[in-house]
């Protein structure tokens, strides 16, 4: 199994670079990171990138559910996204995680339904929307791929950070 990167590593604030060849190595890799999101129970994970493994790679993949299947996207990229208005406060209030910073919780504002395009496992190119959950899970990974982390997005949108202590959360003082 691969080990999780987690904060300050720089892998996880740098840039990728796009993936040139779909051979056996590659296969091997997102085989590796498949196995080692499923074993990620304490939280759960739901998505992946190549970056938090410490692949400097355009690779991400997404397990939405505990019984999903693992999705993989290969050099993905946001074409377009749509951005509704939320009837509740709570239906927006939704908090972010991430297996590279552990314990540390926070609100994004995200699309709820983006376009992508990305290479599938069999290096075909698709273009595809997808929506709720998925398009959230998308956009975090996206951002890895790009060198930012969630917590960056929290802060530019002067929301709060949380970090968790025997199971509760409690607001974290920033300087």
């Amino acid at each position: 199994m691969l080990k999780i990167v987690n904060v300050p590593n720089t892998v996880l604030t740098t840039p990728v670079k796009s993936i040139v060849n779909f051979d056996p190595a590659l296969l091997k890799l997102i085989s590796e990171m498949g196995k080692t999101l499923t074993a990620q129970t304490d939280p759960p994970g739901v998505g992946l990138a190549a970056p938090q493994v410490n692949k400097n790679l355009a690779l991400f993949i997404i397990k939405p559910t505990p019984k999903a299947k693992i999705e993989v996207f290969i050099n993905p990229e946001i074409k377009k996204f749509e951005i509704k208005k939320f009837k509740t406060t709570k239906e927006k209030q939704k908090l972010e995680g991430c297996l590279s910073i552990p314990r540390i919780w926070g609100p994004v504002k995200r699309a709820n339904k983006v376009l992508l395009e990305y290479y599938n496992i069999k290096g075909k190119l698709k273009t595809e929307w997808f929506s709720g959950f998925k398009a959230v899970i998308i956009q975090h990974e996206v951002d890895h791929l790009n060198g930012i982390l969630f917590t960056n997005r929290s802060l530019e949108q002067k929301a709060p950070i949380y970090e968790e202590e025997d199971g509760e959360l409690r607001k974290v003082t920033l300087l």
